[in-house]
């Protein structure tokens, strides 16, 4: 078995097994947590093999390339299955050092990272929709954990408004077929030249639509806050910090792999819209006084700086727009595991992920705003640099406000830690441990920059290649 496939059927088989189980007993949740590890293993071990001998491609089951399920490993495919499944493994450590509350919760959790694996590794654009579909179907559920009345609410507003983003993009599946004929994503973008101007905007702004709302890109935020601060802290990381990256991926894999004539027509709206998220995400996060909602406008504000490099085009901005989307993964990951706990170490860790997100060295997150800069740069204009200054020094703003409310506080009412039910006295050492050690990883590789610059440079080559 490749590494390839390992890299789908270790979750799948182990997530089908888990699911079964009774998820609060903390043996069948640290196999959860073994099963997510092993899986985070296999993939370092195909990113080695794809950074020495290539992209990697196989047929699943010794089908016919037209009838199994293709898989394909390059670069970019395994940037956002790498981060997506480390976030699934420090959310799910997180939650079983607390007490995972509903029996499912393990399994489902596995389950999603094969999902996610998989449409980050398939080259067939249906076989995409169907792993986008079970990665949300499992989202749904996760979102209602715990229970109450705020989870459920959150998940049935998540439930609505996601089906109709995949609505929308399977009947842009259906459009790209109908009009090329094949659904491997090379194929289409190769034939997609040869089809009419209008039909062939048309299929892209579907897919653009679907993957913001997935995203949640403005105008298509209006869900985001509420789900975002209804769920519980553990499951808000893995939206923010796993599922969102479906957005941020379809719109480069799309966008740029398969749809680039049309990005660069519409490269103007796009650059707009981006920025209209930065300042609104920035703005709104400043407003708000719930912990939880500062962070779910701030995740608005930060995939607006994706969107803006993926407009401004070019090996940099795809580039900058990879390295960002990692960069906002783990600083969304620490920020929302960290908000509900209490002690030194973990103050110490959130005040590392504020300044990762302001962009103030060493963090990791300097890196990517100056990567920015050099994107604003190479597209000469002033106002992307102004732009991304004022979206710093708002960002380190509604930080501050959240260090200050959480954790200079004597006490916090339980409404503004997501429902998590915990209050001012110090969390376990596991936990304030695992905070740190998130926080040094977005230190480390803020010092150590090299290895995350040259994947991401790879990564925007395999869009480039095709």
């Amino acid at each position: 078995m490749t590494a390839v496939t390992a890299a789908l059927a270790l979750p799948w088989v182990a997530g089908l097994a888990l699911v079964g189980l009774n998820g609060r007993r903390p043996i069948v949740a640290w196999l959860a947590v073994a099963a997510l590890a092993a899986d985070l293993v296999v993939l370092v071990v195909l990113a080695i093999h794809v950074s020495n001998h290539g992209d990697t491609q196989v047929v699943t089951g010794g089908w016919p390339a037209g009838v199994g399920i293709v898989l394909r490993a390059d670069t970019l495919g395994i940037t956002f299955a790498l981060l997506s499944v480390f976030v699934l493994l420090a959310a799910t450590f997180t939650e079983t050092i607390k007490g995972v509350r509903v029996r499912t919760f393990p399994g489902l959790v596995v389950l999603l990272s094969a999902g996610l694996s998989g449409l980050f590794l398939t080259h067939d654009v249906f076989n995409f929709y169907v792993f986008f579909e079970l990665s949300m179907i499992v989202s749904y559920v996760l979102t209602a954990y715990g229970g109450r009345t705020r989870q459920l609410r959150a998940a049935l507003v998540f439930a609505a408004v996601n089906l109709l983003g995949s609505f929308l993009f399977l009947l842009a599946v259906a459009g790209a077929y109908r009009v090329t004929g094949t659904l491997w994503m090379s194929d289409v973008a190769t034939q997609m030249e040869q089809v009419s101007a209008n039909a062939s905007l048309l299929i892209a702004l579907g897919f653009f639509v679907a993957f913001s709302v997935k995203v949640g890109l403005f105008p298509f935020h209006f869900w985001l806050p509420t789900v975002y601060a209804g769920t519980r802290p553990a499951v808000a990381a893995i939206l923010s910090g796993a599922v969102a990256n479906i957005g941020s991926y379809g719109l480069l894999r799309f966008g740029v792999g398969m749809f680039e004539p049309q990005l660069r027509l519409a490269e103007i709206m796009v650059i707009a819209l981006g920025a209209a998220s930065i300042v609104y995400g920035a703005l709104l996060a400043v407003s708000r006084g719930d912990p939880a909602e500062m962070l779910a406008y701030s995740t608005i504000g930060q995939i607006g700086y994706v969107l803006v490099a993926i407009g401004v085009g070019g090996a940099v901005g795809w580039a900058a727009a990879v390295l960002y989307s990692v960069i906002n993964g783990l600083n969304k990951t620490l920020l929302f595991l960290g908000v509900d706990l209490r002690g030194k170490l973990v103050a110490a860790a959130f005040v590392i992920g504020a300044f990762s997100v302001a962009g103030v060295p060493p963090a990791v997150g300097f890196v990517g705003k100056l990567e920015l800069f050099r994107t604003a740069v190479a597209a000469s204009s002033p106002v992307l640099v102004v732009l991304l200054f004022i979206g710093s020094a708002l960002s380190l703003v509604y930080l501050f406000q959240v260090y200050q409310r959480v954790f200079w506080h004597k006490s916090v009412p339980p409404r503004e830690l997501a429902g998590a039910g915990t209050d001012a006295r110090i969390s376990p050492l596991p936990l304030r441990v695992l905070t740190l050690v998130l926080a040094f990883v977005v230190l480390a590789i803020g010092i150590w920059p090299e290895p995350l610059l040259a994947l991401s440079g790879n990564a925007a080559d395999a869009l480039i290649r095709r």
